[in-house]
């Protein structure tokens, strides 16, 4: 695809903004976030619902998504949703990777991911499997933590990605004060694993 085919593909962005990455290995960094519309996971716990109908968000080209982000000076774009990967984000990715950027995607894998992604976050979701593809492809597995079992869930996953992929349990917001000790014990005893938080909302910024 050229860039001038690139420049008229559209998507529907639910919003965007700059702000820092609040969780992961990339936390703390500068990211432009933009939130495409769009989901067939529907989790119960999802913070971001109204991102689901995609219909309702306004469509913008990968040229305008791609131009606002680069009028920040952060050089990584993080694709999310919604699920991201229900588009074919060839064009936007190229557009940003000739500004510069590192592309990331957050996604539950349940799709195949389409375009050039450098960073892979994974994070599965039991309302929708993800496929084998997508789990290959993950720089990290972040899995939510909700429940015990969620721990044994975890597990499953870390056995279908790389070697090389980093592991993260992340508590699940509402439920942040009786599931984080839970976590912090079970890294203690299974070192393979990281603490990711949510560390956007604790201090208030998108």
């Amino acid at each position: 695809m050229t860039n001038t085919e690139s420049n008229t593909v559209s998507y529907p962005v639910m919003e965007h903004f700059y702000t820092l990455q609040g969780e992961g290995l990339h936390t703390g960094r500068a990211a432009y976030f933009i939130r495409l519309g769009g989901c067939d996971v529907g989790c119960v716990w999802c913070d971001v619902k109204e991102s689901w109908d995609a219909s309702i968000h306004p469509q913008m080209t990968a040229n305008e998504i791609t131009q606002l982000a680069a009028a920040n000076p952060g050089r990584i774009a993080v694709i999310t949703g919604g699920e991201p990967a229900l588009h074919d984000l060839t064009a936007l990715c190229n557009l940003l990777h000739g500004e510069g950027f590192k592309t990331h995607i957050e996604t539950s894998g349940s799709s195949p991911i389409v375009g050039a992604i450098d960073w892979v976050t994974l994070s599965p979701k039991k309302f929708k499997a993800p496929i084998q593809e997508a789990l290959d492809l993950a720089n990290e597995l972040k899995v939510v933590v909700y429940h015990h079992s969620d721990f044994k869930w975890a597990e499953e996953h870390a056995a279908k990605v790389g070697k090389d992929c980093l592991l993260y349990l992340q508590p699940e917001w509402s439920k942040r004060d009786s599931v984080t000790p839970l976590i912090i014990d079970y890294i203690q005893q299974h070192p393979q694993w990281q603490l990711s938080l949510q560390t956007h909302k604790y201090i208030n910024i998108p």
